[in-house]
């Protein structure tokens, strides 16, 4: 990538960190991203999926076709970072690099465009809603598959940690299927100091939350993976006062669905029994998406894609309970999911911290892989679909 490009690469990436939005909300990202794609001469339709993008280029007679994807929303999160493109939105920051995964596909839109060495179909997928708000779902129920067809998919995140500008490409499972749930116990509020004319829901609730951590250590296989945590705890409104319910949500994540039924299996017992236990109600809700997993030929072309980028290739990582909506697309598709180093951590700016920066010298590496493996899916001899 010449220095001009990068440097652009830099003022686009920098003006989106600056200017973040939450899923579902990303009017003006998506339209800067449609600015950048008509300044570059690849045509492209708006509203797919909310406020998704797709951009199409064409090449020579071959009636072979790719897709890359990458994301567009922020995170509510305040930012700490001290930047001179620091988000000028209070609470709303680009603390997962997204800002860098959009602009890092306009690059490979810029690359592909000058270069007339392949043939085929690209489409470039300009993704809304990613964190939680299921984008990836409105995209493919908006029909983008059928209106964009595309063989196979390919997209990439960064990752704190990897030495920059390396890619990393799993065998199989990268990232885990995530999923929610939220309990909530229905007791009988009254007098703090009667409590024997109430069913406290608060002291239930402890217990079940303690019964929860046991379903890893004592219902999961040791040789699979799961998680269960609990992020909050809502319940009363006075010290003097027993409430009527209270509730709590958290996370589970597993990497095969029937560990995921196994999990949710025992959620749901644990807590109608612990209800009960108390002489009152639980009521369940629960969701959950699919695990992010890579299908073994697309693996190889994005590892050859790396080769071919020059840049610096791991296959030997483990997989990350971290979830990602991808996933919805390689249901429906062939493809793989890859990582590209972001370097080292620096004052604690993993992945959705509010210290967090995408590392601006990675963008030639991350333009320049994407750019590769769609020209490796493209050509003869790319397994057939």
């Amino acid at each position: 990538m010449d220095r001009h490009l990068h440097d652009q690469l830099i003022s686009w990436r920098r003006h989106l960190h600056a200017h973040p939005e939450l899923g579902r909300e990303e009017k003006e990202t998506s339209a800067f991203v449609q600015a950048r794609l008509t300044a570059l001469g690849v045509p492209f339709t708006a509203g797919i999926g909310g406020h998704g993008v797709v951009a199409t280029l064409r090449r020579g007679t071959s009636e072979r076709s790719v897709g890359l994807r990458a994301d567009m929303d922020a995170l509510p999160i305040l930012e700490a970072n001290e930047l001179p493109y620091k988000s000028t939105r209070p609470h709303v920051m680009h603390a997962c690099g997204h800002d860098g995964h959009t602009t890092a596909l306009l690059g490979a839109a810029a690359l592909l465009a000058r270069d007339d060495s392949w043939s085929g179909t690209v489409q470039f997928v300009f993704q809304p809603a990613e964190e939680g708000a299921g984008g990836a779902q409105a995209m493919l129920a908006d029909g983008i598959l059928e209106r964009f067809p595309m063989e196979r998919i390919f997209a990439l995140h960064n990752w704190p940690g990897l030495e920059a500008g390396t890619i990393a490409v799993h065998r199989g499972p990268v990232m885990s299927e995530p999923g929610r749930f939220r309990i909530t116990l229905h007791g009988t509020a009254g007098h703090a100091a009667l409590p024997e004319t109430t069913r406290d829901p608060i002291v239930a609730m402890g217990h079940l939350i303690v019964a929860l951590q046991t379903i890893v250590s004592r219902n999961i296989d040791p040789m699979q993976s799961a998680v269960v945590s609990i992020g909050q705890v809502h319940g009363g409104s006075a010290s003097n006062q027993i409430p009527t319910s209270v509730f709590i949500e958290g996370t589970f994540r597993t990497f095969v669905a029937e560990v995921r039924d196994r999990l949710l299996g025992r959620i749901r017992a644990i807590a109608q029994n612990i209800a009960a236990t108390f002489e009152m109600e639980a009521e369940v809700e629960t969701m959950h998406g699919a695990a992010t997993i890579n299908t073994a030929p697309e693996e190889e072309i994005a590892a050859a894609a790396a080769q071919a980028a020059g840049v610096e290739l791991r296959r030997d990582l483990k997989a990350s309970t971290t979830g990602e909506d991808f996933a919805h697309f390689l249901q429906r598709l062939p493809g793989a999911y890859v990582w590209i180093g972001n370097g080292p951590v620096r004052d604690g700016g993993e992945l959705h911290n509010d210290r967090y920066d995408f590392n601006d010298a990675i963008l030639p590496a991350a333009s320049g892989w994407l750019a590769a493996v769609a020209k490796q899916a493209l050509s003869a001899n790319a397994p057939a679909k």
